[in-house]
C-alpha cells in the first residue's frame, strides 16, 4: 500500500480503513468471512466531498446565485470527474474486486472508480480528520475548475447591472411574464426591462435561471456579451 499512500500524499495510521475503502462489494460477497465492502465509506465520502466543494465555491464565487452554485458543484463532483481523479491516483490497481468483476474490466469501470474515490476520501477523513480530507479534495478541485464550462461562472445579471449603473438615471427590473407546467417541472419566463423598455427575455426552471437568461440576451443585443 506504500505506493498508493505516496500517491495520496498521506500515510494511514489505521491501514484497515484504506483496505476497506478499496474493497468492492463483489469481493466482499465472494469472501464470505465478514469482509465489509466500501459502500458505507462511499456514503460518508460523498458527504465530505460535498461540504468541502460547497464551502470552497461558496467563498470563491460570491456573486453566483444558489442555482448556479448547485450546477457548478454538480459539474465538479460528477462521476466523470471522480473517476478521472481515481485514475490519477491509480486506485484501480489497488481495488479488491470479485473474480468476475475483475475479469469484466472492473478496475477501469467509471462507476467503481468514482465510488472508490469517495470511499478513500472518507477513510482519510476518519483517519486524519477534516483538514486532511479537505486538502486531498482541493488537490483535484482547483485544477478541475480550470476545465469547467465557462458558462457556469458567468453572472449575467451582475454584468448587466454594472453596465447600466454607469448612468444613475437608468434602472433595470426583472418581470415574471409567464409561469407554466406542473409543480414538479415548471418553466418560468422573464423579461428584463430598462426603465419601461424590454431589453431581453429568458426562460428557466426557476426565476433565477430565467432572469440570468434574460440578462444574457440583453447583453448579447447590446453587443456586450461576456
Amino acid at each position: 500500500m506504500k505506493p498508493l499512500e505516496e500517491n495520496l500524499r498521506y500515510e494511514f495510521k489505521n491501514k484497515k480503513l484504506l483496505i476497506n475503502a478499496l474493497t468492492h462489494s463483489s469481493y466482499a460477497n465472494e469472501a464470505r468471512d465478514g469482509v465489509s465492502s466500501n459502500e458505507r465509506l462511499e456514503f460518508l465520502g460523498d458527504s465530505v466531498l460535498s461540504i468541502v466543494v460547497s464551502e470552497y465555491i461558496y467563498k470563491e464565487f460570491n456573486n453566483l446565485p444558489e442555482g448556479e452554485l448547485t450546477k457548478l458543484r454538480a459539474s465538479l463532483v460528477c462521476e466523470k470527474s471522480l473517476c478521472q481523479f481515481s485514475r490519477e491516483l491509480e486506485l484501480g490497481k489497488y481495488l479488491r474486486l470479485g473474480k468476475g468483476e475483475d475479469k469484466g474490466g472492473g478496475r477501469e469501470r467509471d462507476s467503481i472508480l468514482a465510488d472508490a474515490f469517495e470511499a478513500v476520501l472518507a477513510a482519510m477523513y476518519l483517519d486524519g480528520g477534516f483538514n486532511v480530507a479537505k486538502n486531498h479534495v482541493m488537490r483535484f478541485i482547483k485544477n478541475e475548475l480550470k476545465h469547467t464550462d465557462d458558462e457556469v461562472f458567468k453572472d449575467y445579471k451582475t454584468a448587466l447591472q454594472e453596465i447600466i449603473q454607469k448612468n444613475p438615471e437608468e434602472s433595470v427590473t426583472y418581470i415574471l411574464t409567464k409561469e407554466s407546467g406542473p409543480d414538479h417541472d415548471k418553466v418560468f419566463e422573464v423579461e428584463v426591462r430598462l426603465n419601461s423598455n424590454t431589453i431581453g427575455k429568458g426562460i428557466g426552471k426557476n426565476k433565477k435561471q430565467a432572469e440570468q437568461s434574460a440578462a444574457k440576451e440583453a447583453l448579447r443585443l447590446m453587443g456586450k456579451e461576456i
